[in-house]
C-alpha cells in the first residue's frame, strides 16, 4: 500500500506562501523509484526559501536564511582566538586565511588556515593544513563557552609510514570481493611496520586521519585527529547518501555500483540512549556528523545500511535521531537461513554477489515503517 510522505528539501509557492510539497511513494523503492529520488530536488519561486537543517538537528528543515546575530557572535568568537574574518568568510563556503598560530610558515605567508562557517551562521570550524601546525577548533553561537578549541595534529602518508598494498592484503581483500580498482580509487594502503590495512580519511582532498585494520580484525585510529565520515569526498555533490558501519562495507557498496557511500569512523553503541539529544558541542560520540554537517544538510535522502545486530540497530536509530527520520531509509539485510540474517554489506557481497547487494540497497524501506514493523514482530 502506498504511503504518503513529505519530501524534504522541496518547496513550492502557493498564493505567495511557501508550502512543502508531498509525493506518494511505494513502501519499498524499486529500481525506477531509486533512480527518480536520486536526483536533487529543486526550489521554485523565491530562492531565499531553500530548506536547511535546524541549528540543533540535521533533519528539521527551515528557511535557509542567515541569522545575522548568530553570525556576528561566531565571528566575534573567531576574533578572540586570533582569526580575523575578511570578505571571503561567507557562510556555506570555505575561506583560506593566514593562520595566527604558525603565521603561514614565516616568510611564505601561506594562507593555510581553512575556515568554514556553516550556512545558517550557527557555528564555525577551522584547521591549519600546514604539517608542522595542524591547529584546529570550533566556535559556537549560543554556547556558554566563549570558545571551544582543540589541538589536532596534521598527518601525511609519509609521516604515518604508509605504503601501497602488498599482494597478501590485496588477496585478502579480494577474498572479500573488493577489487583492486576500488582499493586504488579509495587510496587504501598498508602500514609499513605491521602491514595493517590503512584506510585514509580525506576531506577536500586533504588527508585528515587514518584507521587501521589487521587481518585479525583489530582496529586502531590515528590519535590526535578529528573524526570524519570515511569517504566524505564522495558525497560532495550528491542528493542521496548511503551510510554504513565500516570501511570495508563502504568499499563493498561501491562494488555494487554506488560511490555515494560513507562509513561512520567508530563502532556502534550497545543500545539506544534514553536521554534527549545533547547540544552539538557535547555530542562527542557523534561529532563526526557535526563535522560533516554542511555535506549532510544538502542531502534529501539518507539510506542507513548499518549492521543487522543489536548495536547496528542502535546506531541506525542514533543516526536517524540526528539526521531526521523523515529523510532516512533503512536497508533490510536478506535472510541467511531460517534463523539468521546476513550481517552487513560485505557479507551480502561475498555470499550473494554485487547484483544482490545492489537490489537490497535499492529496496531500502522508509525508516519509520521499518522500525514500526520491527516493533510489531517483537510483540508477536
Amino acid at each position: 500500500m502506498p504511503v504518503r510522505i513529505m519530501q524534504p528539501g522541496h518547496l513550492s509557492l502557493t498564493n505567495g506562501l511557501a508550502t512543502t510539497s508531498s509525493v506518494t511513494v511505494p513502501r519499498r523503492l524499486g529500481r525506477v523509484w531509486s533512480r527518480l529520488l536520486s536526483y536533487p530536488t529543486h526550489v521554485t519561486g523565491n530562492p531565499s526559501l531553500q530548506c536547511n537543517s535546524d541549528a540543533e538537528s540535521f533533519g528539521e528543515h527551515k528557511d535557509d536564511t542567515i541569522d545575522i546575530s548568530k553570525l556576528t557572535e561566531v565571528k566575534q568568537k573567531l576574533k578572540l582566538v586570533g582569526i580575523n574574518c575578511d570578505d571571503s568568510c561567507i557562510p556555506g563556503r570555505y575561506a583560506h586565511l593566514l593562520c595566527p598560530k604558525c603565521k603561514g610558515g614565516g616568510r611564505s605567508l601561506e594562507r593555510s588556515l581553512s575556515v568554514h562557517i556553516i550556512q545558517d551562521g550557527d557555528f564555525a570550524m577551522w584547521r591549519c593544513f600546514r604539517v608542522d601546525c595542524g591547529w584546529a577548533g570550533r566556535a559556537f553561537a549560543g554556547s556558554n563557552k566563549i570558545r571551544k578549541v582543540m589541538s589536532s595534529r596534521q598527518v601525511a602518508e609519509k609521516s604515518l609510514g604508509l605504503e601501497p598494498l602488498g599482494e597478501k592484503l590485496i588477496a585478502y581483500l579480494g577474498e572479500r570481493m573488493i577489487s583492486e580498482g576500488t582499493l586504488q580509487r579509495n587510496s587504501v594502503m598498508q602500514r609499513l611496520h605491521d602491514q595493517a590495512i590503512a584506510f585514509p580519511y580525506w576531506h577536500n582532498g586533504v588527508l585528515v586521519g587514518c584507521k587501521y585494520r589487521s587481518m585479525e580484525r583489530k582496529f586502531r585510529q590515528e590519535k590526535g585527529t578529528e573524526k570524519w565520515l570515511y569517504g566524505l569526498d564522495d558525497i560532495n555533490e550528491t542528493a542521496e547518501v548511503i551510510i554504513v558501519e565500516g570501511e570495508i562495507d563502504k568499499l563493498s557498496v561501491e562494488e555494487a555500483g554506488f560511490q555515494n557511500c560513507v562509513s561512520v569512523p567508530s563502532g556502534a553503541p550497545p543500545k539506544v540512549s534514553n536521554r534527549e539529544l545533547p547540544p552539538r558541542e557535547k555530542d562527542t560520540g557523534y561529532q563526526y556528523l557535526w563535522n560533516c554537517k554542511e555535506h549532510l544538510d544538502k542531502v534529501s535522502r539518507i539510506i542507513l545500511g548499518t549492521d543487522a545486530d543489536t548495536p547496528g540497530h542502535a546506531l541506525a536509530e542514533e543516526l536517524a535521531r540526528r539526521l531526521g527520520k523523515d529523510r532516512c531509509w533503512r536497508v533490510r539485510w536478506p535472510k541467511k537461513d531460517e534463523f539468521s540474517y546476513f550481517k552487513d554489506a560485505n557479507e551480502v557481497l561475498k555470499c550473494l554477489g554485487p547484483g544482490a547487494l545492489r537490489e537490497v540497497i535499492e529496496n531500502a524501506e522508509l525508516y519509520q515503517l521499518h522500525v514500526s514493523e520491527e516493533a510489531l514482530q517483537c510483540t508477536k
